[in-house]
């Protein structure tokens, strides 16, 4: 079967292009012209990527990548902002918002397609990942898009549960700064390492007595520990 793409924009001439592009690479594409329509579309269809738009009718592309993220079945759906918000400011929120790549407009076609392939392939190609973690005093259920220490939940946000997940899933690993930038903001070169510590220590203020579970490696990064 064809990768199932979910279109929001509401420029048709841009929705057209894109969807001409990706069809031509052999993926189905279906659409939505407001943020609403693609919440809607998305819960209904599962669509195995999303490229989201952020000017958005109704509900902007922030606000439908966050509910999509608290849903647990539209969690793990890869989304591409598509956008003409260029400051790194628009693009750092919408990664820490759980996006998993950003592109700006005007933007080349083939690019899209290439980016749209690359996140797609990576989903299928990675190996199966346990999904809920129980500590003596530490809940992550990832599919729920729940920690809970002491049986108490604990509010964080979405880089902040994505990092935690990444290191309890590596348990044991040294993690680098360098690798979390990669794997948690996307990053494919260290742009800012002291972005992984501030949200480290704001993570383990929330974590409280099982932020124990987060080791620093002095000079190198961070692991979880059981």
């Amino acid at each position: 079967m064809k990768p199932k793409i979910l279109v929001v924009d509401d420029e048709p001439e841009t929705v057209e292009l894109i969807e001409f592009n990706l069809k031509q690479a052999g993926f189905g594409v279906i659409t939505a012209a407001d943020g609403a329509e693609a919440l809607r579309t998305a819960r209904a269809q599962l669509p195995d990527l999303i490229v989201l738009d952020l000017m958005l009718p109704e509900l902007d592309g922030l606000e439908v990548c966050k509910l999509l993220r608290r849903d647990p079945a539209t969690a793990a759906i890869p989304i591409l902002m598509l956008t003409a918000k260029a400051t790194e400011v628009d693009r750092v929120v919408g990664l820490e918002l759980g996006a998993d790549d950003y592109v700006t407009k005007p933007f080349s076609p083939r690019e899209l397609v290439l980016r749209v392939r690359k996140l797609v392939d990576r989903g299928k190609h990675q190996p199966p990942k346990l999904e809920k973690f129980v500590f003596a005093d530490l809940t992550i259920d990832i599919p729920a898009h729940m920690v809970a220490v002491q049986g108490k939940p604990v509010e964080l946000t979405a880089t902040e549960f994505k990092l935690l997940t990444i290191l309890a899933q590596r348990a044991g690993r040294v993690q680098s700064r360098d690798q979390l930038l990669a794997d948690v903001w996307k990053y494919e070169a260290a742009i800012e390492t002291r972005t992984v510590d501030t949200h480290m220590r704001r993570l383990r203020e929330k974590l409280g007595p099982a932020a124990r579970h987060l080791d620093t490696v002095r000079g190198v990064g961070y692991r979880f520990v059981d």
